[in-house]
């Protein structure tokens, strides 16, 4: 049994962390497999055709919408191979003839305790990956944040550093908004589950944008990221030094060989700093809607 609830199967615990570890931008199966069991629950039918299923789905985000408080990481369009493969994989359900599954037994014994434990489970897994970007699509939340500007920074601070999706679309708003006020345009067209290795971010003066949430401390490191920049980029960008690197951390040792190598890099430090030098509350206030804007590009539920 599992340490959260003792009367869901370890096994079952498990298959749901596997899922929620392996979803990127929606957590498709956790969701499904919860409107499954609570289908279950209230007519006692363990059996389902895909048309079914699919329609558990839906309502199913629906309820999570409301139990949120948000649609962020929820629900992605739906694909008949989530019940004729990807859930028989998870052994939540199995085939038992043509577009026709029937539930595990071990999602049958728990039934009850399942579905008021598994919501729980998923806010609290959306809350740690999202952190507080889900209480930014409120306007009051991001006003009140930004009218202190030691709060404002602090809350930078901690999240950019959570995981890669964070450390991109955080250090790629601090610089969009202080580029405007260059009169300069920077774009961000890539997704961060994506496995893009050229341009993150493009700009209206001929500059582009790397990002890697990678430590880089030995010279090593440093002629592999140059190498795969060459490979990237034509050789006229990177002579003009037209092509700059936003990275976690590096050595100032590496920092010079990059520059000595017309390739300019941004670490966090120098991120956390721009965030610093915003002093207006209205730009701090655009910072966290742009950031919520980013994020709800990739993980705004599509139903």
């Amino acid at each position: 049994m599992n340490k959260n609830n003792s009367k869901i199967p370890t096994a079952v615990n498990d298959a749901i962390e596997r899922m929620l570890k392996r979803s990127q931008t929606k957590i498709l199966f956790p969701v499904i497999t919860l409107g499954i069991v609570k289908a279950f629950l209230k007519t006692n039918q363990d059996i389902f055709t895909d048309l079914e299923i699919r329609g558990i789905y839906q309502k199913t985000v629906q309820e999570l919408k409301k139990y949120l408080g948000h649609d962020l990481h929820i629900g992605g369009i739906y694909y008949d191979a989530y019940s004729s493969r990807n859930l028989p994989q998870h052994k939540v359900i199995k085939i038992v003839g043509h577009k026709k599954y029937q539930l595990n037994p071990l999602y049958k014994n728990c039934a009850k305790e399942f579905s008021a434990w598994l919501p729980r489970r998923i806010k609290t897994f959306i809350d740690e990956k999202l952190g507080i970007v889900t209480k930014l699509a409120h306007q009051k939340t991001r006003i009140k944040i930004s009218s202190n500007s030691n709060k404002f920074v602090e809350i930078i601070k901690n999240q950019i550093d959570k995981n890669a999706s964070n450390f991109e679309i955080f250090g790629f708003t601090l610089i969009k908004v202080h580029l405007e006020k260059f009169a300069c345009k920077v774009y961000r067209d890539t997704r961060t589950s994506s496995h893009d290795a050229g341009v993150d971010l493009s700009t209206n003066f001929g500059v582009v944008y790397q990002i890697k949430k990678l430590r880089v401390t030995n010279m090593g490191m440093a002629k592999n990221i140059y190498a795969e920049l060459k490979s990237n980029f034509d050789k006229e960008r990177l002579d003009d030094g037209k092509v700059i690197l936003i990275i976690d951390d590096i050595t100032r040792e590496i920092k010079k060989y990059l520059i000595d190598m017309k390739v300019q890099s941004i670490d966090k430090k120098d991120l956390l700093n721009l965030a610093q030098q915003f002093q207006d509350n209205e730009d701090r206030e655009k910072i966290l809607r742009i950031i919520y804007e980013e994020f709800r590009r990739e993980y705004a539920s599509v139903i």
